[in-house]
């Protein structure tokens, strides 16, 4: 993490992460001493090859998988060593999630889903706020359809204002736009961008693709469960020839 960069500035820590899967000769080294700070308003991607722990970086900052050793830090809370109910509590009110499959629950309407991390935290639900972040995502002609009535776009915009509405520490998005096409792509993440800079939302999300990457702040690179790059404000060109490098 960057000297200058305070524990109070910094959304997410990672501290020598470690995450190994199984045991013996077939054990794997996923994340392999992993250090890094995700700074408050800031949008980071995380990119590599396929098997560079991308995906397991993620879901340790984001309190999904315990690392084998070291910390994860959201705010003064270690995630690696809180129980069950306190991640639990933790993962509906202070993490947000966004994946490419976009788990929205199809007999719900979009307003429904988004209320529904309220009401599985049993939390008060207020409507107007529901309906108030649905017309931020650009949805507000759209609070009674169904998934199955929406577009990939509109699903995926549906699926960011569930994740947004208990105002969460942190996103993490896992290849948010990876199913979309290339119109619906942009929007959504010109969404994101307008979260990072006008509500100073932090973000972390993983993706493939450089053009993706580059609306983010920084981009980090992963290699055999190691952090071996980052690039600052880098341009789709910047991102592509060096994701083509590591992957050579």
């Amino acid at each position: 993490m960057d000297m200058l960069q305070t524990q109070a500035d910094t959304a997410v820590e990672l501290r020598d992460v470690v995450r190994e899967y199984g045991s013996g000769q077939a054990r794997v080294r996923a994340l392999d001493g992993v250090g890094i700070g995700f700074a408050r308003g800031t949008w980071t991607a995380v990119m590599g090859p396929s098997g560079s722990g991308k995906s397991t970086l993620l879901h340790c900052a984001a309190g999904l998988e315990r690392p084998t050793s070291g910390q994860v830090l959201l705010g003064d809370r270690d995630l690696a060593a809180a129980s069950e109910r306190d991640l639990t509590e933790l993962r509906r009110k202070d993490i947000g999630f966004v994946f490419q499959s976009f788990n929205l629950v199809s007999s719900l309407t979009a307003e429904q889903n988004v209320a529904l991390p309220l009401r599985l935290a049993g939390s008060k639900v207020s409507m107007t706020d529901v309906r108030a972040i649905l017309t931020t995502v650009g949805l507000g002609d759209r609070l009674g359809h169904r998934p199955r009535e929406l577009s990939g776009g509109q699903q995926q915009r549906v699926a960011i204002a569930r994740a947004m509405i208990t105002r969460p520490a942190v996103l993490f998005a896992d290849e948010p736009t990876g199913a979309l096409d290339s119109g619906a792509a942009r929007t959504v993440l010109g969404l994101l961008r307008s979260m990072v800079d006008d509500a100073q939302q932090t973000i972390v999300m993983v993706t493939h693709d450089p053009a993706a990457a580059a609306r983010a702040d920084s981009v980090v690179f992963l290699r055999d469960g190691r952090i071996v790059d980052r690039l600052v404000r880098p341009s789709v060109r910047e991102v592509a020839d060096r994701l083509a490098a590591l992957e050579a």
